[in-house]
């Protein structure tokens, strides 16, 4: 069985897997697979998540918040933010709930209070601009 070499990596992680003879996630079109030597390819990978095979068919499986995948010269690069991974499915599905939708949840309240100032920050520019201060 032909085999590619898988690179997996965060801020602060990296694993290489040299010899993965498949790959399966998802992206907003939906579920697909690599096999070795695959066309040049890139696509966003949705939050979830994604199982690869090694040669001796250990499954293995991922889960992060997204990220970019690029296949290319038998090689498979995927970068997110963070990532877990595991052989077993019912642990590396707890760890997603756990770790990832606390992370989503903490991304979301820095978001919403962006959102916040720069409301804020207009508002308080519409009101100098009402009494007469020029900007």
């Amino acid at each position: 069985m032909k085999t590619f070499a898988l690179h997996i990596q965060s801020a602060t992680q990296y694993t290489c897997v040299q010899d993965a003879a498949s790959f399966v996630g998802v992206d907003a079109s939906g579920s697909f697979g690599i096999l070795a030597n695959h066309g040049r390819m890139m696509t966003a990978l949705t939050y979830g998540l994604a199982r690869y095979q090694l040669q001796n068919g250990t499954r293995h499986y991922l889960a992060f918040p997204g990220g970019i995948l690029y296949f290319v010269n038998n090689q498979l690069h995927i970068s997110t933010r963070r990532f877990l991974s595991d052989t077993d499915y019912e642990r590396i599905s707890a760890g997603l709930l756990e770790q990832l939708l606390a992370e989503e949840t903490e991304l979301k309240k820095i978001k919403d209070s962006l959102c916040e100032l720069e409301q804020e920050m207009f508002r308080r520019l519409w009101q100098m601009g009402r009494s007469g201060i020029r900007i």
